[in-house]
């Protein structure tokens, strides 16, 4: 019998003293637990994705020798941990296996992904050899996050007879990924005959967010041992060949894991990056009722302060939803009506510009007073900006540079506006009572830039609008597609020009968690200057 740790654990990318500590540390408890290998994730010593720190040689070095500081610690018990290998002038993502206090071998990653989030083939050197072991009589072979999605590796281990596979990863998270995840490493399973050891990297790191979801799969398929999603966890599984094992049940929950995944991104970006407090702009509205309230869940309510900016435009009703919400959720917040700050604007630029009412530039002009009060608060007092628009608004630029478009994080940006009211039900669900006044989900939405405004002025119905968007932005559907899909040509037409035209406002948003399988930005990267049509 073999006793196995997964230690699904959340780095900090070039934090290699603190990570270095938080391997030791887990190094030394399954030890504790009497474990007789201990496996962790992909590039845990450096963190993931150290991006163009791989440039940085001094970096790699330093990778190098706090490995070596590792190494001591692998006194009584087999270590396998993914770290930067140098070899003839070139860097390989790889993983060490340490054993009695000594780097006993290196395996390097095969198969580098070069897609999506991707940026691999940039970096580093493909490995060529495959790497087994024999340890208490059980043979086992060790890869690296995409090499078991690939059907090469796949097909190497044909007549190898081995007893398990290790996998160590940095999957990031999407809708979809955990389920992708489970069938992949349940085929590999089932065709090797072996066991499946997949330890995840878990936490957020700029756009993503890594879930964790570390898991062990029988050579059935099936999986026998699963840990947290979204957290740091510590998983145990002593392998008899001899034994059955129940299988654990792993299902998707979109509302959920969603919100899971928008809490630690944030908690993570604002933490990691020194952060105190988050400041929000709150309107009364859906999106940055949920932005406050995912706030609040992540950083503690004491970390979170709401600014109320109304204008003659605002509604009585939504000026209310917006105190009540700051007043449910317990964040301080605060009042600064906009109105003199616009007219002072609107007196100086109507002489140059021919009075008029009711323009575009007055219904930006507002926008863009609430994003510099914003920006200032985030300059007085350090606080961090969060911008609360949403894949769908985003997407067809219905949003104001330098306005609404303002912040340092954008929770929501790859949240489509049907997915927002889904996590408002569920923020609503898991508290006591509803937290986000029924008003706001119940109210058409508006940005109330000037009177009997609505969404639906300037966009189809979200019902409509996000299909679309993710047939064009995630699949990459033509309009001949798309329309087939039954969407009246006209409406995608316009939309598809919506998304195609607002390029360049999308370059200048903050960075935002990805959620989606296809986020703009890391995934989704379109020359500004496009003659293309569809």
């Amino acid at each position: 019998m073999l006793k196995i740790a997964l230690a699904q654990i959340n780095p900090c990318v070039g934090d290699l003293e603190y990570n270095a500590k938080k391997i030791i540390s887990n190094i030394v408890k399954a030890k504790k637990a009497k474990a007789d290998i201990v496996i962790f994730p992909e590039l845990a010593l450096t963190g993931y994705p150290p991006e163009d720190l791989l440039l940085k040689p001094h970096f790699i070095d330093e990778n190098l020798r706090y490995l070596k500081i590792i190494e001591k610690e692998s006194k009584g018990i087999i270590v396998l941990l993914g770290f930067v290998d140098k070899y003839n002038d070139k860097i390989y993502n790889s993983c060490a296996f340490l054993k009695d206090g000594k780097l006993r071998d290196v395996y390097r990653k095969i198969y580098l992904p070069n897609y999506g989030v991707f940026d691999e083939k940039r970096y580093f050197a493909p490995g060529s050899l495959l790497s087994f072991y024999t340890f208490k009589g059980y043979k086992f072979c060790v890869s690296v996050c995409e090499d078991i999605w690939r059907k090469g590796f796949v097909k190497s281990l044909a007549g190898k007879k081995l007893d398990f596979i290790v996998n160590i990863s940095a999957s990031p998270f999407h809708l979809g990924k955990i389920s992708m995840r489970k069938e992949v490493i349940s085929e590999l399973a089932k065709r090797t005959n072996a066991f499946v050891f997949y330890a995840d990297l878990v936490g957020g790191q700029d756009e993503l967010v890594f879930d964790g979801t570390s898991m062990a799969v029988s050579p059935s398929g099936k999986i026998v041992s699963v840990a947290n999603r979204f957290k740091e966890d510590f998983l145990f599984f002593e392998l008899d060949n001899n034994k059955k094992y129940p299988a654990k049940q792993v299902s998707a929950r979109q509302e959920e894991d969603t919100f899971s995944a928008l809490k630690l991104g944030l908690y993570d970006y604002v933490n990691k990056n020194g952060f105190k407090k988050v400041i929000i702009g709150v309107s009364g509205g859906i999106d940055s009722a949920v932005v406050a309230a995912i706030a609040a869940s992540a950083l503690g309510k004491d970390n979170v302060c709401g600014l109320i900016m109304p204008s003659r435009y605002t509604s009585q009703a939504t000026f209310a939803d917006a105190k009540t919400l700051c007043e449910n959720l317990g964040i301080d917040y605060k009042i600064i009506n906009i109105n003199e700050t616009l007219d002072v604007y609107l007196k100086t630029l109507w002489p140059l510009f021919g009075k008029k009412d009711g323009t575009k530039t007055e219904e930006n002009l507002q926008a863009r007073i609430r994003g510099n009060l914003l920006m200032s608060y985030s300059n007085e007092f350090g606080y961090l900006v969060l911008n609360t628009g949403n894949k769908s608004e985003v997407s067809c630029g219905y949003c104001t540079l330098y306005g609404d478009m303002v912040g340092g994080f954008g929770l929501l940006k790859d949240i489509p506006k049907t997915l927002v009211y889904k996590i408002s039900r569920y923020i609503n669900h898991i508290h006591p009572k509803p937290v986000i006044p029924l008003s706001v989900i119940r109210r058409a939405p508006s940005a109330e830039l000037k009177p009997n405004q609505k969404d639906t002025d300037s966009l189809p119905p979200y019902s409509l609008l996000d299909p679309i968007v993710k047939l064009y932005v995630e699949d990459d559907f033509s309009l001949e597609k798309i329309v087939k899909k039954g969407f009246n040509k006209k409406l995608v037409r316009k939309v598809m020009t919506m998304i195609d035209v607002s390029e360049y406002k999308r370059r200048q948003a903050p960075i935002g968690i990805k959620i989606t399988p296809r986020a703009f930005g890391r995934d989704r990267r379109m020359p500004i200057t496009n003659k293309f049509n569809y």
